[in-house]
């Protein structure tokens, strides 16, 4: 199990309960990849619209979608039952509503949503409490967990069947009749199977990743006044959208909202007013919020028909699996990838396996998927481009920047004890050229959202595998300027 985040914890506790072997390996530790940053939305109302499903899956895999989300609801909440706490899991109502007043697409997914069986109801006098927002659907038995406490208790049942924990970084995959998994420095793991549970795959260049678009979103929270907010999940039908809940405080003393949305391309329009934006967003439209003393970002795997990809390496690689595409149900998306993914390693039949199939076509999503794929072309662009700054004494501590040298695109880093660091801008996985994030003080990729630390250009996020290229910085040509 390549990846320890909720899709490698829950395939790994379900294989160890039917008895196999399990190996977890992650170069963090448990959840320190995405799961952590998550806000935790448990629904079977999913981001993308169930119209929108229905056109891409048909009416059958619209069900089917419903069905396979509420089920990883239902199996969060018999697994924290017996916990002290439950882990903070609650169902709540869900609401959807229009973030401009029209509600011609809450009618339309009224309808899709009532066909794919979901428990839903229109409320034209809005959220209960929150009238400003206007008519909203309202969506029953969704919930909400504390995600701190659901990894901890994934990780403990994990260990008292025995599963086994490494914190390692893995190179390479390969698959067989006796597949392996190559860890820096060269150690090899042999294995029956291996699943890829990585947030995106890293082991192979291209079945995935023309299908997926990698997104950064932002996310803000703080007090919110007692009782001024629903205990629900909430948000609107804007691109990007926003989404809302509550959460209780750690130290016992009152309630958190937790905000989030600004949603845009990793490594594409990165502005340092995201955070700010939500706050306003935040104060004009929720009533009791106080102030924020939380922010904090997070990687969006967005698949081109609104579907994680869950089941066989499309590569071709026997005995490997994949997981990614979590869109913004991540929980759920990971939850019941696990499920699918212990029934395809042990043989049985699922009917899900079909749907999440990581090897199908885009037939009926074309547009997503021309656009996205055309909008990763553009990004080689970069390489004729000019520089962000024309030389390294621009920066401030902190700062990083790509120079043009000649031929060469340089990322800078100053450090703050004014030491720069240079790196060859090539991303390592297809050669795009990475970007400066400012909020996150990272090396981001643009094409497929590989994303490196600032200081060190180590692999913070995949496809790619290996690091930035340390790379000395070449001297400043005339022609540099032309």
């Amino acid at each position: 199990m390549v990846g320890a985040g909720v899709a490698g914890l829950v395939t790994a506790l379900c294989l160890a309960q039917d008895g196999r072997k399990v190996l977890v390996i992650d170069r963090q530790g448990v959840g320190e990849g995405e799961s952590l940053r998550t806000t935790a939305h448990l629904a079977s109302a999913l981001d993308d619209r169930y119209y929108n499903l229905a056109r891409w899956h048909g009416a059958d895999g619209a069900r089917l979608a419903a069905a396979s989300h509420a089920a990883a609801i239902d199996w969060i909440e018999h697994l924290v039952a017996d916990v002290d706490g439950q882990c903070g899991f609650r169902r709540v109502p869900g609401y959807l509503y229009s973030h401009d007043g029209d509600t011609s697409r809450l009618q339309k997914e009224l309808d899709a949503a009532t066909d794919a069986g979901l428990d839903v109801t229109y409320l034209e006098a809005g959220i209960p409490d929150l009238p400003k927002l206007g008519p909203a659907l309202r969506f029953e038995r969704q919930a909400r967990v504390d995600m701190d406490s659901y990894m901890a208790t994934l990780a403990s049942q994990c260990d008292a069947l025995g599963v086994t924990f490494l914190k390692a970084d893995v190179e390479q995959v390969e698959g067989g009749t006796a597949p392996r998994a190559t860890l820096a420095g060269g150690a090899v793991i042999n294995a029956s199977a291996v699943v890829v549970a990585t947030n995106v795959p890293f082991h192979e260049r291209v079945a995935i990743h023309t299908k997926v678009a990698p997104y950064r979103t932002y996310v803000v929270a703080g007090p919110v006044r007692d009782g001024a907010l629903p205990d629900a999940l909430l948000w609107d039908d804007g691109d990007p959208y926003h989404y809302t809940r509550l959460v209780e405080s750690r130290d016992g003393t009152g309630t958190l909202v937790v905000i989030g949305g600004e949603d845009h391309k990793t490594g594409q329009d990165d502005d340092t007013t995201a955070f700010v934006r939500l706050q306003s967003w935040a104060r004009e439209n929720l009533p009791g919020v106080e102030s924020f003393t939380h922010g904090w970002s997070g990687q969006i795997i967005e698949p081109a028909d609104g579907l994680a990809f869950i089941g066989a390496d499309p590569g071709g690689e026997d005995n490997v699996f994949v997981v990614t595409g979590d869109s913004g149900n991540g929980v759920t998306h990971g939850t019941l990838g696990g499920l699918l993914l212990t029934d395809l390693i042990m043989g049985r039949g699922n009917p899900w396996a079909d749907l999440y199939d990581p090897d199908r076509k885009m037939v009926r999503s074309p547009g997503g998927w021309l656009r996205e794929n055309a909008n990763v072309a553009l990004q080689y662009r970069d390489w004729v481009g000019g520089g962000d700054v024309d030389d390294v004494e621009a920066l401030a501590p902190g700062e990083g920047a790509v120079l043009r040298r000649g031929i060469h695109r340089v990322a800078a880093y100053r450090t703050g004890e004014g030491e720069v660091r240079t790196f060859s801008a090539r991303c390592p996985h297809l050669g795009c050229a990475v970007r400066w994030s400012p909020q996150e003080k990272s090396w981001d990729c643009p094409c497929h959202g590989s994303r490196f630390d600032g200081q060190t250009g180590a692999v913070l996020n995949g496809p790619a595998s290996s690091p930035l290229e340390p790379m000395v910085l070449p001297p400043r040509m005339a022609r540099d300027d032309d």
